[in-house]
């Protein structure tokens, strides 16, 4: 007679780390709601309604939910703390790459506007300059063309 023996339980394999994919669709300067954003877990799941919120302690991930009669709930929600926390530093970190390039593209922009408005400046002549020159020519005095101004177009 043989004995039957079951065979070793073999252990879970470790969870593969998600690919999340996170989109920035908002981003407030007031309030409580700093951000709103969109992820995509896997290519195959996506989650809509995500806040970046501030606190106290700094900016966390709040989770799309309902209010229910004991308080908010969750619709989705990571299942393992290790998931959690990596959920949470993917989405706050793609809200603070998203404010970086805000700022170096509105830093990039200003200097742009000031030439703009120096040249602005010096192409307008100000009233001072205005008065030194006397009143415009009128068409009858330009013989090359029509006048704006002092100058004459050619």
């Amino acid at each position: 007679m043989t004995k039957k023996t079951t065979p070793a339980p073999t252990p879970a394999p470790e969870p593969h780390p998600m690919d999340i994919d996170v989109k920035i669709h908002s981003i407030s300067t007031s309030g409580s709601t700093l951000a709103k954003a969109s992820v995509t877990l896997g290519g195959c799941f996506a989650v809509r309604g995500i806040k970046v919120m501030n606190s106290e302690k700094g900016p966390f991930v709040s989770m799309p939910g309902y209010k229910s009669q004991s308080g908010f709930k969750d619709i989705c929600f990571p299942c393992t703390p290790e998931f959690h926390k990596h959920f949470q530093q993917t989405v706050l970190n793609a809200y603070r790459q998203e404010l970086t390039q805000l700022h170096e593209h509105r830093n990039y922009e200003r200097p742009r506007q000031r030439e703009s408005s120096s040249f602005e400046e010096r192409a307008a002549p100000g009233p001072a300059e205005m008065q030194e020159e006397g009143p415009p020519a009128g068409p009858e005095e330009a013989e090359d063309g029509p006048s704006l101004g002092s100058m004459t177009m050619q």
